[in-house]
């Protein structure tokens, strides 16, 4: 994977599919060096983090977490929004909610690679991550491949090669991870819960100094 830069944390994205069968986008960052790759299934996702050595900070592009009250993603209850989803929805993001058909087997899966992840001790921390906000936040049309990988480029090194949407989005996870070490980032949701990790918006303060 990455090569190691002495002293440097190492950022990791995952642009986590729903099924093993389609491809999750992993990038890892450390200092200005990206390396993007493709992975199927859990055990392949962790060889590649297990790969990469010293610190590291890993952020999934999956639901870690389930709404209040529920046990289980298929529990039938009434709840169907987290606090960060709220904050999201407040914010003006869009986003599916993690109850609705496709989003469950997402949630199974990222839930349980975020328990594995923290269970081999494998990161500082395994944090959530939506690369549909970050794109939002930082004035990037989500879909826009030209203008993510000008955006990306700004901050990292990335090969001329073509890329996919899977691994553009393992690159944004990747990105927010790295200002979320940098201390450039927020968490949406409620104070010691669960938090989804986004660029810090700084659109608000330049709307007010205007």
């Amino acid at each position: 994977m990455a090569r190691r830069a002495k002293g440097a944390i190492a950022a990791i994205g995952i642009d986590l599919a729903a099924s093993p069968l389609r491809d999750t986008g992993i990038c890892v960052i450390r200092g200005k060096s990206a390396c993007v790759s493709i992975a199927h299934s859990d055990d392949e996702i962790l060889s590649l983090v297990r790969s990469v050595r010293g610190r590291k900070i890993i952020g999934i592009d999956a639901p870690l977490s389930l709404p209040p009250g529920r046990k289980s993603i298929d529990d039938r209850g009434q709840s169907h929004f987290r606090d960060c989803d709220l904050e999201l929805r407040n914010r003006g993001i869009r986003f599916f909610p993690i109850t609705l058909g496709p989003m469950r087997m997402l949630t199974k899966r990222g839930m349980n690679l975020a328990g594995r992840l923290a269970g081999e001790g494998n990161a500082e921390s395994v944090n959530e991550v939506y690369p549909g906000a970050s794109y939002d936040i930082c004035g990037i049309p989500r879909k826009n491949q030209r203008r993510i990988l000008a955006w990306a480029r700004k901050s990292v090194r990335l090969g001329r090669k073509p890329y996919a949407q899977d691994e553009l989005d393992a690159v944004a996870a990747a990105i927010t991870i790295k200002l979320h070490i940098l201390g450039k980032s927020d968490a949406l949701g409620s104070p010691g819960g669960h938090c989804i990790i986004v660029p810090k918006d700084t659109r608000a303060r330049k709307r007010a100094k205007a």
